[in-house]
């Protein structure tokens, strides 16, 4: 197998939104009663043989488990996605689909617990979303083979995810470079840049390279922060203000993401606009990112997982790249920094949200 860009699978709409917890919650859509009458109970057996041949006929059941590695916006969003898409599926092909949904609290063990539990179960696939929830799945599901099909990992093959006969997933790979050049575009005068990350967070290890690699070609000094707790993200944030550096880059780091609604109103009030790796990082008070829609990308997951259990995995690839590209604006916080972001209008599109303590 080898990374594609990702097509979508299916063209389903997209149902309401489910409450998560950490104990899950049930989901689903029944099969409509069917009301024809059949000729012969010969004629039902041959139809149930075909049933079972093609694995995707009316009344099948599925299982599946949906295991995010913590709470916060960007996972929930996915996570809220990935259910809502499921149950068009069992709607549109008249099965049910059984789900619940997990959260790992952002703990090796806890989803180690998740993932045996899953497994005992007899799931039909798990899906898996972030990193180490996915590594994680990816073990508790080697005896039994269930496909894993994780979504958001920025880098597959770094998180040593790629070459596994029953995983795949999508990618939400960033393209630093060019949320760089909005940076640049909106300020050409940036002489100092902080990186703000997690060193627990694989997603961050590439574009944290290629960010440093950005800014030594453009002459650019970058002055470092990492953290692994949100007490430790509010003061690597503190340090970086008191240090006046220009603007403040974050990948899709989980960790940091969890903590951003309680740093942005202190960097946007002094002037340090933060460009981040998600959506999702902006609609809880970050300046601006380029990316992939989330939304989108727990739809695309969904649809890839109900491939492979009805399927298989034969001919699928290690992982798929979601498309991104749409810039999205905080509008509140770009008031606050008093930046113009018209200037992003030509580079792409640009869709304006404003924050949401969520």
């Amino acid at each position: 197998m080898k990374k594609n860009t990702l097509k979508k699978l299916m063209a389903l709409g997209c149902a309401a939104a489910l409450v998560f917890s950490m104990t899950g919650c049930s989901g689903g859509t029944n099969s409509a009663s069917d009301t024809s009458d059949t000729s012969s109970e010969a004629a039902e057996e041959t139809g149930e043989l075909q049933d079972a041949e093609t694995g995707s006929a009316d009344g099948a059941e599925y299982n599946i488990a949906i295991v995010k590695q913590m709470d916060h916006a960007s996972l929930d969003e996915i996570a809220n996605a990935v259910a809502a898409e499921l149950d068009a599926i069992a709607a549109e092909n008249n099965i049910t689909i059984n789900y619940e949904v997990y959260s790992g609290q952002n703990d090796q063990t806890t989803l180690k617990q998740i993932g045996d539990q899953a497994i005992a179960d007899g799931v039909d696939a798990i899906i898996p979303i972030a990193t180490l929830a996915a590594q994680v799945m990816a073990v508790c599901a080697e005896d039994t083979q269930t496909p894993v099909v994780y979504a958001a990992i920025s880098d597959p093959e770094a998180a040593e995810m790629t070459g596994i006969d029953y995983v795949t997933g999508t990618s939400d790979a960033l393209n630093t470079d060019f949320i760089l050049d909005m940076m640049l575009a909106a300020n050409p005068d940036v002489q100092n840049v902080g990186l703000l990350y997690s060193l627990s967070e694989t997603n961050s290890t590439k574009p944290i390279a290629d960010a440093k690699a950005y800014l030594e070609e453009k002459g650019i000094s970058y002055t470092e922060q990492t953290a692994n707790t949100n007490d430790e993200v509010i003061s690597a944030a503190s340090i970086l203000i008191a240090d006046g550096v220009d603007a403040v880059f974050t990948p899709t780091d989980n960790v940091i993401m969890a903590a951003e609604l309680a740093i942005y109103q202190d960097l946007a009030n002094a002037g340090i606009p933060h460009y981040t790796g998600a959506d999702s990082f902006v609609r809880n008070g970050a300046f601006a990112t380029c990316g992939v829609n989330y939304t989108d990308l727990g739809t695309e997951t969904a649809d890839l997982a109900y491939t492979a259990i009805t399927e298989g995995m034969d001919g699928l690839e290690d992982y798929y790249l979601s498309e991104g590209g749409i810039i999205t604006v905080n509008t509140e916080t770009a008031e606050t920094l008093g930046i113009d972001y018209s200037v992003f209008s030509d580079m792409g599109e640009v869709v304006e949200v404003q924050t949401t303590e969520e």
